[in-house]
């Protein structure tokens, strides 16, 4: 048996956005199955306050089931309890002028977290850069880890499934459309997707329509006031949260995923729309444009035209991009990032 890690499962059992469950479920599984850690899942009790929990009762289970250390895959770990840390990193919105997830136990977590931790993880370069110009000597301890994704989300319908029955749930016709998933969020910039197809629309482009997946917010009532000023009311669908089951269906097919946050620290909707053969336009110098590499479609979310010219570059060449894209997903498995972890933590103990 490999040493034994606790590993914070909070997010599957208290609301936590999806990317954060996807990372979770991902790599707790994959880093259970190769067995080269001793993984031991901790959770919280039904009712149970989260913080409480991490900082009093889960120093005494550690102590009480002999763990090496603690991996936490947000940025809060238990602070007392004499075993070794690591802490995930994923981004620093409030340098990008993003307010979610900017407040300031998330700052504090952010600076001080890294003087307890003994190996901070992030997700990409890009996030990776932000937090070493911060941490200054503590930079040293910061690993770029890149998560994974896998099924359902491929190129390719599983036996039997007909992804076209989709379109009828979500009352879409024949037009092509393009998804932002998980749109309905500030941070997420729709407002950039939107100008960018009223542009298109004004040069004579194609007739796009536009799917923007999540539970219907202050922000996204605010974006579809700014969609009917600029006469897209009608070409816009916000049909709330999108079913696990039917998400891979609407990336095979979309014409175009669009991810142009202000700002991400992996962005698992690139590495999905890749895995399912869809371009992907994403931001230039960006978490996201680091993802997909070569593959991505990049633009200037602050300009109307390159996003314009990225969703027609989308369309032009969705076809021959598509063996290009799912090439680059399958570089990103959970097998690599259970990989990742463990030489962390190896280097650690």
């Amino acid at each position: 048996m490999g040493p034994r890690i606790g590993f914070d499962v909070s997010p599957l059992v208290r609301p936590h956005p999806r990317g954060i469950v996807r990372l979770v479920e991902g790599l707790a599984g994959e880093l259970e199955r190769r067995g080269v850690l001793s993984i031991v899942r901790l959770s919280p009790e039904p009712g149970e306050g989260l913080r409480a929990w991490r900082q009093v009762r889960l120093p005494r289970m550690a102590r009480e089931l002999e763990l090496e250390g603690v991996h936490s895959p947000v940025s809060a770990f238990p602070w007392r309890g004499r075993f070794a840390r690591v802490q995930t990193i994923h981004e620093l919105p409030w340098r990008s002028g993003v307010a979610e997830n900017a407040d300031l136990r998330h700052r504090l977590w952010a600076a001080l977290g890294p003087v307890r931790a003994d190996r901070v993880v992030c997700a990409s370069e890009h996030g990776a850069r932000q937090v070493r110009r911060r941490l200054l000597p503590g930079a040293s301890k910061v690993r770029v880890c890149p998560w994974g994704a896998g099924l359902p989300f491929a190129d390719e319908p599983p036996p039997g499934v007909v992804d076209e029955l989709v379109l009828a749930r979500y009352r879409q016709g024949e037009d092509p459309f393009v998804l932002c998933p998980g749109a309905v969020r500030e941070k997420k910039n729709l407002p950039a997707v939107l100008r960018g197809l009223a542009e298109l629309r004004r040069r004579g482009g194609a007739r796009l329509h536009l799917v923007v997946s999540g539970a219907h917010t202050a922000a996204l009532r605010r974006d579809l006031g700014l969609a009917s000023q600029l006469g897209l009311a009608g070409v816009v669908s916000t049909p709330g949260e999108v079913p696990e089951t039917d998400l891979p269906a609407l990336y095979r097919l979309a014409s175009a995923v669009a991810v142009l946050s202000h700002s991400e620290g992996f962005a698992f909707p690139v590495l999905e729309a890749m895995a399912s053969g869809t371009p992907v336009v994403v931001p230039r110098g960006s978490a996201q444009a680091e993802l997909a590499g070569e593959a991505g479609i990049e633009a200037d979310p602050g300009d109307a035209a390159s996003v314009a010219e990225g969703l027609e570059r989308a369309l032009r060449e969705r076809a021959a991009l598509r063996a290009v894209l799912t090439a680059r997903a399958a570089e990103f498995t959970w097998q690599r990032s259970a990989r990742c972890i463990e030489s962390v933590w190896m280097e650690i103990l």
